[in-house]
């Protein structure tokens, strides 16, 4: 689980996962465009890849080729343990 909150505090990986969120299955490119369009992050398509990968490696971020391209989902399964242990309970408890 530490490794999935290290992977979350990064500013960048979140903008991402909104991205990914946003608009589900896209290419480096694409995320690389609209994270200049609608973040203002001027991060090399290198650096983006290499937030990406971690994503990949903590199981945030689903890849499928096809072709020469490579897209790119969100999968929110690592989460779920983090609603279950903080976020489910409370719920329960509330009058």
């Amino acid at each position: 689980m530490s490794d999935i909150f290290k992977a979350l505090s990064d500013p960048t990986r979140r903008a991402i996962l909104d991205e990914l969120t946003d608009r589900n299955g896209q290419t480096l490119f694409e995320i690389c465009a609209r994270l200049t369009t609608k973040y203002q992050l001027g991060s090399s398509r290198q650096a983006i890849s290499q937030h990406l990968d971690m994503l990949e490696t903590v199981g945030l971020v689903m890849t499928r080729r096809e072709g020469r391209y490579k897209y790119h989902y969100l999968d929110v399964t690592p989460l779920e343990p983090i609603v279950d242990r903080w976020l489910t309970p409370n719920r329960r408890n509330t009058p």
